[in-house]
């Protein structure tokens, strides 16, 4: 989408563009800016400049486990770099106000979508959501005359199959009990769901999953079809337990979120953050969801 001018947005009432295109690729390069700095330092608490949310999450766990391994950092950093920037912007009124930034990455050539937030004026741009896309599953906006997209209500206004603000409790729910019948036959559905079966019982171990709704924002962009690209996160937790006599070993690349001393113990506990992207159909069209891109990152992990 091509957007020219200057939108210098303000007031609380007014519907206006969230950004500029020339803000929103400062966003983008400060993004950019921000994740090599931190990247190369390691340095978790570097995030909270450029990053919101489930992605600061996400990112900030991995960086606490890989400082636990390297604390002087890693010098040798590849910087992320994008190109071809394109951005999806929606008129809103008040806040919070987001927009859509899609790029090609130096990371595989893969195109990354970020979702940019800001809850003020005031406020800086930050990351609160990343997926990455195959190129047949890019979805097409919905735009107006002047190119502006259509931010779609989190409630029951959305005209959607599953509402927005209610897609983090249903992902959830579903990947808890495999009722529902809402999602699409994915990866990330029922074969996931199949994983962890395999998984649940190991010789001399047993794991169990829970899963649970996440209070981040959902951002939703409606698509031409009248559905929408609608990202959300989701927590799960996982306990593992061995037999009688063994021990866990907690492997290196989490011993830097782990959470208390470490000790010998035939039980764990670990928390990990999920963020999706998701293709939600219109009610309409009596179509499922589909899991786009899911990213995640175990934040935290403790002997029981």
């Amino acid at each position: 989408m091509i957007l020219s001018g200057c939108v210098t947005v303000h007031g609380e009432r007014e519907i206006l563009p969230a950004v500029s295109k020339a803000d929103g690729a400062t966003a983008l390069q400060q993004f950019a800016d921000g994740f090599n700095a931190a990247n190369r330092k390691l340095d978790p608490t570097m995030n909270p400049a450029f990053e919101a949310g489930s992605l600061l999450a996400i990112d900030q766990a991995g960086l606490k486990a890989a400082r636990a391994l390297t604390p002087q950092g890693n010098p040798n950093f590849v910087p992320l770099a994008f190109t071809d920037a394109h951005f999806t912007v929606p008129k809103q009124a008040g806040w919070p106000k987001y927009f859509l930034a899609d790029a090609v990455s130096n990371r595989k050539n893969t195109r990354w979508f970020l979702v940019f937030g800001r809850d003020g004026a005031d406020a800086k741009w930050r990351a609160v959501y990343l997926a990455t896309f195959a190129a047949k599953d890019v979805p097409q906006f919905r735009t107006d005359r002047d190119g502006y997209a259509e931010a779609v209500p989190a409630g029951g206004a959305s005209g959607l199959t599953v509402d927005p603000g209610t897609l983090s409790r249903t992902y959830a729910d579903y990947l808890n009990t495999g009722k529902g019948g809402v999602f699409a036959s994915g990866p990330e559905t029922d074969g996931w769901r199949a994983e962890r079966a395999k998984a649940a019982l190991q010789p001399g171990a047993r794991i169990q999953w829970e899963d649970q709704a996440a209070d981040f924002p959902p951002v939703s962009l409606r698509t031409k079809d009248g559905g929408a690209l609608v990202f959300f996160a989701t927590y799960y937790h996982q306990r593992k337990t061995v037999a009688q006599g063994s021990t866990i070993q907690v492997p290196e690349g989490l011993r830097g979120i782990l959470e208390g001393p470490r000790k010998k113990t035939d039980k764990m506990a670990f928390t990990t953050i999920s963020g999706q992207a998701v293709k939600v159909p219109a009610k309409e069209s009596g179509g499922k969801v589909t899991v786009l891109n899911r990213i995640e990152a175990k934040t935290s992990a403790k002997a029981l």
